[in-house]
């Protein structure tokens, strides 16, 4: 099939909707929604987050050099959504939206998001000025999980999350697994053994 020819532009498709959580001495905890997030290290694990600079979280990320990034499930959405569109200067994102903020044991000002399903705990490296946006690529220095998402092998079931993803200007649920990793190439009995547990 033939390709139409556009004006580059980031389209890397979908990405998580992630509500980044950050404080300072100076600043009570705010929010703030991100779309470009991603890993970018497993060894020590580290992952990135992309502001602008006049986005109000900005000067508290650069102040604290610490955040939490704390996933989305289709529960948090509208929170998620809010946090995006509204400024931490006008309002209080956390009493807005009815959420919890809770101590990180890793981070001396961010608090973690009691209702999301997990986060991780950030410390930043270091900034790259990029353009449009600054990218803080940052150290996870910590990570918690709510507990009813453990199943009772001790495992993560991120799928009871109903995570969300924004897809160029629409959120979207995930979709039930349709794989793992490796099952191109799994034995027939482990890929039916997999697909079954993951059912």
């Amino acid at each position: 099939m033939a390709f139409k020819t556009l004006t580059p532009g980031a389209m890397l498709c979908p990405v998580p909707a992630v509500m980044v959580s950050c404080a300072s001495p100076n600043d009570r905890p705010n929010i703030i929604t991100i779309a470009w997030a991603g890993t970018v290290c497993s060894q020590p694990p580290m992952l990135s987050i992309s502001v602008r600079k006049e986005r109000f979280s900005h000067h508290i990320l650069t102040e604290s050099g610490e955040f939490a990034v704390n996933l989305v499930g289709e529960d948090q959405l509208r929170a998620a959504d809010l946090c995006g569109v509204k400024s931490g200067r006008d309002i209080d994102k956390f009493a807005a939206c009815g959420l919890t903020p809770v101590p990180v044991p890793e981070l001396a000002f961010a608090p973690a998001i009691a209702e999301c399903p997990l986060y991780l705990a950030c410390k930043t490296q270091q900034v790259i000025e990029l353009g449009s946006h600054d990218l803080f690529i940052a150290a996870i220095v910590g990570m918690g999980v709510r507990e009813d998402l453990m199943d009772d092998k001790g495992r993560i079931d991120l799928q009871r999350a109903r995570l969300v993803a924004y897809n160029h200007g629409v959120y979207q649920s995930l979709g039930g697994a349709i794989g793992f990793f490796g099952y191109s190439v799994a034995a027939p009995d482990v890929l039916a053994r997999r697909m079954q547990e993951l059912k």
